[in-house]
């Protein structure tokens, strides 16, 4: 029998929620497909920082290492906001992402028939939406040298730098162009090449990239127009290729079609070693342990890891079936509701539901 190996990740806030039902799912899912799933829940987070005083223990990182992929829920707190820098929840996570480089962040974004009338949007604007963010995760802004805060004799002055490397700007491209090669062979490359150097370069690299993919059709936005775009007309995008930082907040906006932030599924991926599947909304702490969360975007995340890490197309696609039907028989958590849907349910009662249609 096939055996694979997860590092559970439940984090903060709303994370241990969700992970318990999808672990409990996974289970159910492994036994009806004939493979093994071996789980090491591991401190991450705010969680860590309880447990360790920091963010990302070696024994964590080591753990995840070790294993076939990395299931992740949410970390973060704002009780954790006046620790230094180092010490907070998302320094871990960005640790994390830079450890086993993660360098592409995939985030699929479709709308389910069932819930278009969730969306904050008309729902002739949404029906036809699938497209896919792919984020390079681990260059940018966010990684840059140099940073930090210094005094002047005007005052405090705080800085970050946005860079990227060819190597780094080829490696995401390909991604995105090998991707939409699967799809609808169309990539946006947004950007600020108008006024960032930096955006210039990733605009050259793409171009150049593009070269190699002659049957995909190649477009560029600048971000503010991607922005407004995605909002005006969504289902002109199939993959959207961008950077650490606008990737960050394109794929927020993109989240909101579906209706809730907590729908969306994420990959984040290296070329060698274990994955992190993870959803893309926060930990919710203000409704952590009331049983309101919504556990489907960790689903769907799990759903990916079957398919990408441990090539169980059989297994993910009945797992992302066996959503829908509970969705089409009008069963939603709290941010799910629209007028005319009188079944809501828990987080808790998501999972039973999925676990009788799987036994």
């Amino acid at each position: 029998m096939k055996s694979y190996k997860i590092t559970l990740l439940p984090g903060d806030g709303i994370g241990p929620e969700i992970t318990n039902v999808t672990r409990n799912i996974l289970y159910l899912i492994s036994k009806k497909f004939d493979f093994e799933l071996k789980f090491k829940e591991m401190p991450f987070g705010g969680s860590a920082i309880e447990s360790d005083s920091i963010p990302l223990p070696h024994k964590t990182l080591q753990e995840c290492k070790n294993s076939d992929a990395v299931l992740l829920a949410a970390i973060g707190d704002p009780k954790y906001d006046n620790l230094p820098r180092e010490k907070r929840p998302e320094t871990g996570l960005l640790k994390l992402r830079s450890s086993l480089d993660l360098f592409a962040n995939i985030r699929p974004v479709k709308i389910i028939p069932s819930l278009s009338k969730s969306s904050s949007l008309k729902e002739e604007f949404v029906n036809e939406v699938d497209l896919v963010v792919v984020r390079e995760l681990t260059s940018g802004i966010y990684f840059g040298e140099p940073k930090g805060r210094i005094k002047t004799e005007s005052g405090e002055r705080a800085f970050n730098t946005m860079t990227y490397t060819s190597q780094e700007i080829k490696r995401i491209a390909e991604i995105a162009f090998k991707l939409a090669a699967q799809r609808k062979q169309k990539v946006c490359s947004v950007d600020k090449a108008n006024v960032l150097d930096v955006s210039q370069l990733w605009r050259e690299e793409t171009i150049l990239i593009s070269n190699n993919f002659k049957e995909i059709e190649l477009t560029h936005q600048y971000v503010d127009n991607a922005a407004m775009q995605l909002v005006r007309d969504p289902s002109q995008f199939d993959v959207i290729l961008t950077s650490n930082l606008f990737g960050d907040i394109l794929s927020d906006i993109a989240a909101m079609l579906t209706g809730s932030i907590g729908m969306l599924p994420s990959a984040s991926l290296t070329k060698d070693g274990p994955g992190v599947f993870e959803p893309v909304h926060g930990s919710a702490p203000d409704i952590a342990g009331k049983d309101i969360a919504n556990p489907i975007a960790m689903l769907l995340s799990a759903a990916m890891m079957l398919k990408i890490a441990f090539n169980e197309h059989d297994a993910g696609n009945y797992l992302e079936n066996t959503i829908n039907e509970i969705l089409n028989e009008g069963y939603r958590t709290s941010d799910l509701m629209s007028n005319g849907t009188s079944k809501q349910v828990g987080c808790c009662k998501i999972g039973e539901l999925l676990a009788e249609k799987i036994k």
